[in-house]
């Protein structure tokens, strides 16, 4: 009987102590898990905004860290488009001697199979893309996943926000190739073949956000920010 209770006490022991080693290592690996989420983000804020120039480099986390404290100034907006520490909308403006040369906002909606996630740049003059980055989602690779390949980012580049009449809109992706000649080609990107549900979600979430932005980058063009 006491050998019974001699292996019940020693074995729930060893369970409890377990348990602690685990939760423990569970916590450490979670701070870790955090802190390289936020690492990840704050490359692609830099890369959409064309930081480091040469898209081939590989950063450090610190380099990424350093260059993020160094060039990105991060404000908070509302819906007026008018900065407000209480406003829900988030702008990372990368600054260069002082000044403004850039605006990456969060961009993220449904695709096909997932939530995809990403930032999309503007340029200075508050309605030119400068660059684009897709980080976290679920598609299916080697078609919807081809969303966050630098050859279909690549295209997003110098398409426009707004058209000849100022009004914000959409950059939408079309099946197939873009036609120069169509008036829309300046807010259209090529879409990926076998992925037209990827392209048409990239094209729904990226007008709701850009047009959620409209305000801010309205004043923008005005000079008033």
């Amino acid at each position: 009987m006491r050998s019974n209770l001699y292996v019940l006490g020693f074995m729930s022991s060893i369970t409890v102590i377990l348990g602690i080693l685990l939760s423990l290592a569970a916590t450490s690996l979670k701070e870790k898990q955090d802190l390289n989420i936020q690492l990840d983000i704050k490359k692609n804020i830099l890369r959409s905004l064309g930081i480091p120039e040469d898209r081939s480099q590989k950063l450090s986390p610190e380099e990424v860290q350093s260059l993020f404290d160094e060039k990105i100034k991060t404000i908070r907006v509302n819906e007026q488009g008018k900065e407000d520490p209480k406003g829900n909308l988030l702008v990372y403006i990368k600054m260069e001697n002082g000044k403004p040369d850039g605006y990456a906002i969060p961009v993220s909606g449904k695709g096909l199979w997932s939530t995809i996630y990403g930032y999309l740049a503007i340029e200075p003059d508050g309605k030119t893309v400068r660059g684009i980055t897709f980080y976290k989602h679920g598609e299916t690779p080697g078609l919807g996943g081809e969303i966050e390949k630098e050859w279909f980012t690549s295209n997003f580049v110098g398409k426009q926000i707004v058209d000849a009449e100022g009004n914000t809109v959409g950059i939408h992706v079309v099946k197939g190739k873009v036609n120069p000649n169509d008036k829309n080609a300046v807010h259209e990107v090529d879409g990926i073949s076998g992925a037209t549900m990827t392209g048409k979600g990239v094209s729904r979430f990226l007008e709701k956000d850009i047009k959620m932005y409209g305000p801010f980058f309205q004043r923008i063009r005005a000079g008033i920010n």
